[in-house]
């Protein structure tokens, strides 16, 4: 029964060493090179500057109101007697106009940005396709640099039964 197990190693290292004696390096032919080409997209960014429009503030009557007290006192101080009652209906008159004016002029207009996305897309080589011939077939591959006029490769050598 040993010697059974002895001959069984033998033969499988035996048949371990005629299969990797089979595998040689060779080289190909090569009949055509195509350069493998793919879309990339580099996408950027563009900002334009634009001036904003302030919306004019929505009034309420604080201004006019502010306007035309301060106008009236300020019509009192100056007229005597009936004129004084005048300036100062005048004076509440032009405060009134000009506080609401103020309060609903439109702001100071600020500078904007818009900023976007903008495709770039770009083509990009990324390898070869490579045609060879070995011993009649014909094999096609990708490969990261173009072989030249052979490329090596590796032969393994088979029974088949």
């Amino acid at each position: 029964m040993n010697h059974k197990k002895t001959a069984l190693a033998v033969a499988a290292l035996l048949a371990a060493q005629l299969a990797h004696a089979g595998d040689f390096q060779d080289t190909a032919k090569v009949v055509n090179v195509q350069p493998l080409m793919e879309r990339v997209n580099q996408p950027y960014q563009v900002c334009d500057q634009a001036a904003a429009q302030a919306a004019p503030q929505s009034g309420g009557l604080l201004g006019s109101i502010i306007g035309g007290v301060a106008g009236a006192l300020l019509g009192a101080q100056v007229g005597h007697g009936n004129g004084r009652v005048a300036a100062s209906a005048v004076g509440a008159g032009v405060g009134a106009m000009t506080g609401d004016r103020l309060q609903n002029a439109p702001g100071q207009a600020q500078p904007a940005q818009n900023c976007r996305m903008v495709d770039n897309w770009q083509a990009r080589q990324d390898g070869y396709l490579v045609t060879y011939q070995y011993e009649g077939r014909t094999f096609t591959d990708p490969m990261p640099a173009n072989p030249g006029d052979t490329v090596p490769v590796q032969v393994h050598v088979a029974l088949t039964r």
